[in-house]
């Protein structure tokens, strides 16, 4: 573990840039903490800290002069690897006088990222899209392109917001790799913050290197594993994992599917603001002349009705069929598909909701109903 300051960081960043990265950090605009090119720590939140909880978001000042003293915002590092919205080719119609088509691919260049100041869950996300991207016969060229040579810089959570329940993901508060760089921040009354950085890969400690950072003292080290534990336990939610796959697969005709259609705007957000989700759909647009054509791609909800349309209409039609595929998707079959959570609990589907509908209250409600029936379908047994 070493300690740096405040301008270390700085250099930290200059010498991103000048091995050529992309550097991507948490900034302020429009009112929430966004992530946005940076190029020095002037950039980053400082003295800014969020306040969360069900279908609510404020940024306030806090009394300290913290750099990370936010959680997480709207944004998710995904919108970098895996593009909102991708061109896939352009057509256009020849000036010959075969009056043929020219099609044109689009060639990219991919960009080398350095992202600073990703959270473990964040970390945790990252990895998600990598099995979906990345891990089965079919490799999503874009999200390879953008996803190799990344240069992760990771901050360790000390203050835990209302809607995170990353301790019961098993993904935070303290990131257990998947980074090169990793920051602990401790404030101090009056004074500029230290840091205490850690190396997790060969990258990570050769830049470093080049800072000539002092050891961190013992006790340093100790207040920093104090303050990520503390963090642990101060947990705005919770959600307990153990089973949930098969009291989720039992519970298709619950009849709190229905309850919280009633509140469900089938909005999308939560889905828009989650860094794990990775529906698309393809769209087709042409000029009114005619003469040009492009294929894109762009970000799909399975809360849109089109996202489920088969010839004839939608499978999933109502609000209730489509909140039931979206929870059980995400906290259930990823598991068959990925063999992992599609969750890493960062909270933001909970912060993001119009209407304030909570994915842990509503697995809760769904695991305490199980729990009931369980008994009588045993013939009075203890499930």
């Amino acid at each position: 573990m070493f300690q740096l300051s405040r301008s270390d960081l700085d250099t930290l960043l200059t010498l991103l840039r000048q091995r050529g990265y992309a550097v991507v950090g948490p900034t302020v605009r429009d009112r929430a903490v966004v992530y946005d090119e940076i190029e020095s720590t002037r950039d980053l939140p400082e003295g800014w800290t969020d306040e969360q909880s069900a279908g609510r978001y404020r940024l306030a000042h806090g009394s300290n002069r913290a750099l990370f003293g936010y959680v997480v915002g709207p944004h998710s590092w995904k919108r970098f690897l895996h593009p909102p919205a991708l061109r896939l080719w352009r057509a256009k119609r020849s000036d010959r006088g075969d009056r043929g088509t020219v099609f044109e691919g689009e060639e990219r260049t991919p960009r080398r990222f350095a992202f600073f100041g990703v959270r473990p869950c964040e970390i945790a996300a990252i990895a998600r899209q990598d099995r979906v991207f990345l891990g089965g016969p079919f490799v999503e060229p874009t999200y390879r392109g953008n996803r190799e040579g990344l240069f992760v810089v990771a901050v360790h959570c000390t203050e835990p917001k209302g809607s995170c329940f990353c301790a019961s993901m098993g993904t935070g508060p303290r990131a257990g790799g998947g980074f090169d760089i990793a920051l602990t921040e401790l404030l101090s009354d009056g004074r500029e913050p230290t840091y205490l950085a850690e190396p997790g890969s060969d990258r990570g400690a050769e830049l470093l290197a080049e800072l000539s950072p002092a050891e961190a003292s013992a006790e340093l080290c100790a207040r920093a594993e104090d303050e990520v534990s503390r963090a642990s336990e101060r947990m705005g939610r919770s959600l307990a994992t153990d089973g949930l796959k098969e009291v989720l697969e039992r519970s298709y005709e619950s009849p709190r599917w229905a309850e919280v259609a009633k509140r469900c705007l089938s909005c999308a957000n939560c889905t828009m603001v989650c860094p794990t989700c990775f529906c698309a759909n393809v769209e087709d647009t042409t000029d009114l002349a005619g003469a040009t054509a492009e294929r894109w791609r762009r970000w799909d909800s399975c809360f849109t009705t089109d996202f489920s349309y088969l010839h004839g209409g939608a499978v999933r039609f109502s609000p209730e069929s489509r909140y039931r595929q979206w929870l059980v998707h995400k906290l259930g079959t990823w598991f068959d598909q990925f063999g992992t959570s599609g969750c890493v609990g960062c909270g933001r589907c909970i912060t993001w909701c119009p209407a304030a509908i909570d994915i842990t209250e509503e697995a809760r409600a769904l695991q305490t109903a199980d729990a009931k029936r369980r008994p009588r379908a045993l013939g009075g047994e203890s499930a």
